[in-house]
């Protein structure tokens, strides 16, 4: 049987489709390092790798395997920008700094795809993702975010779909209208993950996976992470755990809190050669957003349902084929082959949270669902800030992320209630 994490639900189809996934020794003992970082994801491991690749001694923990959290079970989708569309970032802190933001993103775009080719990973990168209108409502605003983006923003690779095209192109007339982005794609994302750690390692990181971090205490100048098997001693340290804080660092779980999120992968789609021809990605306008995508293999990988406790519903395929038979109704009995969730970090903002929590301690996290290509930069550019003190990560650092209400006792239910208003406001 494939391993399946503690911490997430379900045998996902990436774990499966990858096969033997190459695993890493526990740490055995303690050691001195000039920086330490805690979490094996894409913020983590890209942070190791360009770390060690410039000579900078690191050692990263990872309390489960690599890609058991978000970064291996994520659907694949890489988006262009930041969470939200440019022209309404640029409402909040203006064109300049929206402008900024959104060339980064694009800079993390060819980042992760270079990365890739130069090291050789098929992370089956397929272009093309489709942003649907499940209201007609919205239409002008989404007008208006793609003239933006063309005249205002540089970004010629967006187009607005009337409703016979996107009919066309989702194999589905159950949305209005819809905006067609030929700039961007997605991936497997576990196979990137695979390749990552391989990179890291040979660079001459020290990656443990299966040792978990208790704490993190500082004396001298000093900071220490005690694990089980021993304790790491480092200048700095990079806290890259996301939705797995837990009670390791208070700032960061006040700032990040975790919802679950689950994905359904179906039986290859070969009687239905209409559905999603162009094999896109696809995401709505949902607050609760459902996302789906066509796999080279031509399976439909759909998610959507989102729960805002630590409980996972006990049967996560009927969930999920009911929301796919919602805009596929062919679909209403499709045999689901793999079904999954995991933890997503979301900030109150939905913007990245990247903070100096302690002194020389650094934590970066909270991508809010649009961190395939973010966690990946975000790993690199604080490499670039630790190496040469690059100035990019400030564009986050400086972000007004406030943290949720509630203080500790009533931050998740105060999460629940606000979440399932807007769930809500999706449906009606």
């Amino acid at each position: 049987m494939a391993w399946q994490s503690p911490i997430s639900p379900g045998v996902s189809w990436y774990q499966d489709s990858l096969g033997e996934r190459p695993q890493y020794a526990a740490m055995d003992g303690s050691r001195t390092v000039d920086v330490a970082i805690i979490g094996g994801g894409f913020t983590g491991l890209q942070a190791a790798f360009n770390l060690a690749k410039a000579g900078v001694s690191v050692a990263l923990v990872e309390g489960y395997r690599f890609g058991d959290g978000a970064s291996g079970r994520n659907g694949g989708q890489f988006g262009t920008g930041q969470r939200a569309w440019p022209d309404e970032m640029e409402k909040e802190v203006g064109f300049e700094r929206s402008k900024a933001l959104f060339d980064i993103a694009e800079n993390a775009k060819h980042y992760v795809l270079d990365f890739a080719r130069d090291h050789g990973i098929d992370m089956e990168f397929l272009p093309g993702q489709l942003n649907v209108l499940h209201k007609k409502s919205y239409e002008r605003t989404y007008r208006q975010s793609v003239e933006a983006m063309r005249s205002r923003y540089g970004y010629g690779h967006v187009s607005f779909m009337e409703k016979a095209e996107t009919a066309e192109r989702l194999g589905s007339d159950h949305y209005h209208f819809g905006v067609r982005d030929t700039g961007t794609g997605h991936i497997h994302p576990l196979k990137l993950i695979a390749g990552l750690a391989k990179a890291a390692k040979a660079a001459g990181a020290q990656i443990f996976e299966m040792t978990p971090a208790r704490s993190i205490n500082q004396s001298g100048g000093k900071t220490m992470i005690e694990t089980p098997s021993g304790s790491i001693t480092a200048a700095r340290v990079l806290i890259a755990t996301n939705a797995h804080i837990g009670n390791l660092e208070p700032v960061t779980a006040a700032h990040v809190m975790p919802i679950r999120s689950f994905i359904g992968a179906t039986v290859p789609l070969d009687r239905f050669p209409t559905i999603i021809p162009g094999k896109e990605a696809v995401a709505d306008s949902r607050f609760v957003v459902r996302y789906f995508r066509k796999t080279p293999d031509n399976r439909l990988l759909f998610g959507g349902r989102e729960a805002y406790t630590a409980d996972s519903p006990r049967d996560i395929s009927k969930h999920i084929r009911k929301q796919i038979a919602e805009i596929y109704p062919a679909l209403q009995d499709i045999e689901m082959t793999h079904a999954w969730g995991g933890s997503v970090g979301i900030t109150l903002t939905r913007q990245p949270f990247v903070r100096e929590v302690m002194p020389g301690v650094m934590s970066i996290g909270g991508f809010s669902g649009h961190g395939v290509m973010l966690s990946n930069y975000c790993g690199k550019l604080y490499a670039d800030m630790v190496v040469s003190r690059d100035k990019a990560l400030e564009q986050f650092s400086s972000l007004d992320v406030p943290s949720f209400p509630g203080g500790t006792a009533l931050r998740a239910p105060l999460l629940f209630l606000a979440l399932s208003w807007y769930a809500l406001r999706d449906r009606f």
